[in-house]
C-alpha cells in the first residue's frame, strides 16, 4: 500500500515513522514530504533510505491510499484538493477541518464508525488535549450521560514542537549557567514558570486551544456535553496532564468508574494513592495508552466524579491517533 507522510520534519511526523513501524502498519512505498527547506533531507524507514520531496501542487499523490498530514492548517487547506484527487484519504492532524461537517472528527476508541462518512476525503485528527479527555470520557458516557465537564490541562513543551521541546531544555541550561534563557516559542520563559496560555484568546476570555476542548468534545462524542477548560503550559517536556471533573445524570460511584476504565480500549489505570501510584508525564512518556488515576467523588457535586489522566501528545495525542484511524479504514 502506498503511502505518504506531509510535515515529516517535524516531531509529529517524526512520530509517524516511528508509530507505523511499530505497529507493523502495511505499507509497500513510502512518501515522504516537506516543505523547500526539508526536501532532499533523508530519512530511513524499515532500513531503507526515504528522500524527502517538496509539497507541490502535481500527481505526486497518484496511488496513494493514506496520506498523513501534519505541516499545518494553512498547508493542509492549500493542498487538500491536491492529496486526495486520487482517492487518497488524508488523515490531517491540523485544526484545518477539525469543525468541517463534512469531515470527521474521529478517536478510534470512541467514535469509529465516523470514518466511514467522508465525503471529502478527509478526515480530522482532534486536538492533543482533546484526544486524551474523550477517551477517558467514553466508557463512563456509556455508564450514564456527561451533563458538564470542567477540565484544567498541564500541557508539556512538546505540545508547540520539536523547537518548543529544545528551547526548554536549553533554557534550564542557561539558567544553570547564569545566563539569560532564550524565549522565542512562548510567550514567556517556561523553565521554572507556568504560562496560563496556550494559542490566543478569543471574545470570550478563552483561548482558541480551551474552545477547541469544548467544541471537539461535542463533536466527537455526538453530545450536548458542556465543556468549561483552563489550558496551562507547563515545563514537562513530553504527556499532557490534566484534571478533569465531570457531573452525569445519576451518580457514578468510585467503583463503577474504575470497573469501567479497566474495561475500556486505550486506558491504563494506574489508582492506588497509598502506594504513591497516579499517572505521571514523566513515565507516560512516548507510551500508548491514556493513563487514569485519582479516581474519586466531587464532594462538591453529588453527580460528580474527578480523575486525573495522563498521555503522550505527540503519540497518542497525535501520530497515534492517525495512525489508529488509518488502520479503521484498512481494516488492519
Amino acid at each position: 500500500m502506498k503511502t505518504a507522510i506531509i510535515g515529516v520534519s517535524g516531531a509529529v511526523g517524526q512520530e509517524f515513522l516511528r508509530v507505523l513501524d511499530e505497529r507493523n502498519f502495511p505499507i509497500d512505498e513510502l512518501l515522504l514530504f516537506g516543505s523547500s527547506r526539508s526536501a532532499g533531507t533523508v530519512y530511513k524507514f524499515r532500513g531503507k533510505p526515504i528522500t524527502v520531496k517538496e509539497l507541490k501542487h502535481n500527481d505526486d499523490f497518484k496511488g496513494v491510499k493514506i496520506a498523513f498530514a501534519s505541516a499545518g492548517a494553512g498547508t493542509s487547506r492549500e493542498f487538500a484538493e491536491t492529496v486526495t484527487q486520487y482517492g487518497a484519504v488524508m488523515i490531517d492532524n491540523s485544526s484545518a477541518f477539525r469543525m468541517d461537517n463534512d469531515v470527521p472528527l474521529v478517536v478510534p476508541e470512541v467514535n469509529p464508525e465516523d470514518a466511514n462518512h467522508r465525503p471529502k476525503g478527509i478526515i480530522a485528527n482532534p486536538n492533543c488535549s482533546t484526544i486524551q479527555m474523550v477517551v477517558a470520557l467514553k466508557p463512563l458516557e456509556d455508564l450514564s450521560h456527561i451533563r458538564r465537564i470542567h477540565v484544567a490541562t498541564y500541557q508539556s513543551a512538546s505540545g508547540a514542537g520539536a523547537a518548543a521541546m529544545d528551547e526548554l531544555v536549553h533554557q534550564y541550561k542557561q539558567i544553570a549557567k547564569g545566563e539569560s534563557p532564550t524565549v522565542n516559542k512562548f510567550a514567556y520563559q517556561l523553565a521554572y514558570n507556568l504560562i496560563p496560555q496556550i494559542d490566543v484568546f478569543t471574545d470570550n476570555g478563552y483561548t482558541k486551544e480551551e474552545m477547541k476542548m469544548h467544541n471537539e468534545t461535542r463533536k466527537i462524542m455526538h453530545s450536548d456535553v458542556e465543556v468549561s477548560a483552563m489550558c496551562v503550559r507547563v515545563p514537562a517536556l513530553r504527556a499532557h496532564s490534566e484534571a478533569i471533573w465531570i457531573e452525569t445524570e445519576r451518580p457514578i460511584s468510585v467503583e463503577e468508574a474504575r470497573e469501567a476504565f479497566q474495561k475500556a480500549s486505550g486506558i491504563v489505570v494506574q489508582d492506588n494513592p497509598e502506594a504513591k501510584e497516579y499517572p505521571m508525564p514523566l513515565f507516560a512518556a512516548t507510551k500508548d495508552p491514556v493513563f487514569v488515576g485519582r479516581i474519586r467523588k466531587d464532594i462538591a457535586n453529588p453527580n460528580g466524579l474527578s480523575f486525573w489522566c495522563v498521555a503522550d501528545q505527540i503519540k497518542k495525542g497525535a501520530a497515534l491517533n492517525a495512525v489508529q484511524i488509518a488502520e479503521l479504514i484498512i481494516g488492519a
